[in-house]
C-alpha cells in the first residue's frame, strides 16, 4: 500500500523546505543542485551534477531514502553505500515521522549523507 495524497503532499512539503534550505547557491545549480522524488512508498533525496566527463549529461547521485512502514508507523532510514546498494543506517534505522528523518539526515552525525 502506498501513502495516501494526504501524506504524500505533507511530505512533498517537508520535504521541499528542507531541500531548499541546503541547496548550493543559485549561480551553480547548473553544475551541482539537490532535488527529490517520492515514489510508492519512499523518499529519495540526490545530487544532480554534470558528469567530469562529458558536462552535458547529468547524474543522479542518491544521498539518503526513507521507506514508509504502514503496518508499524514509521520511516524506515537508508544510505547508499560504495557498492551502489542501499543499507539502513545503522545508527538510527528507523525514524518515528518525516520530521525526524529529515532531522537525521540533516545532522549527518556520521557524514554517510552529505560526507
Amino acid at each position: 500500500m502506498t501513502l495516501s495524497e494526504f501524506e504524500i503532499k505533507r511530505c512533498d512539503k517537508l520535504v521541499a523546505e528542507f531541500i531548499q534550505k541546503r541547496r548550493p547557491p543559485p549561480h551553480i545549480r547548473k553544475e551541482v543542485d539537490l532535488a527529490f522524488r517520492i515514489a510508492g512508498q519512499s523518499i529519495e533525496i540526490y545530487e544532480i551534477r554534470a558528469q567530469w566527463r562529458d558536462e552535458g549529461k547529468m547524474l543522479e547521485v542518491p544521498i539518503a531514502k526513507a521507506t514508509y512502514n504502514k503496518s508499524k508507523g514509521n520511516w524506515k532510514v537508508y544510505w547508499q553505500r560504495a557498492d551502489l546498494k542501499w543499507h539502513g543506517y545503522e545508527p538510527h534505522l528507523e525514524a518515528a515521522s518525516i520530521e525526524e528523518f529529515l532531522d537525521v539526515v540533516g545532522k549527518d552525525d556520521h557524514g554517510c549523507f552529505f560526507g
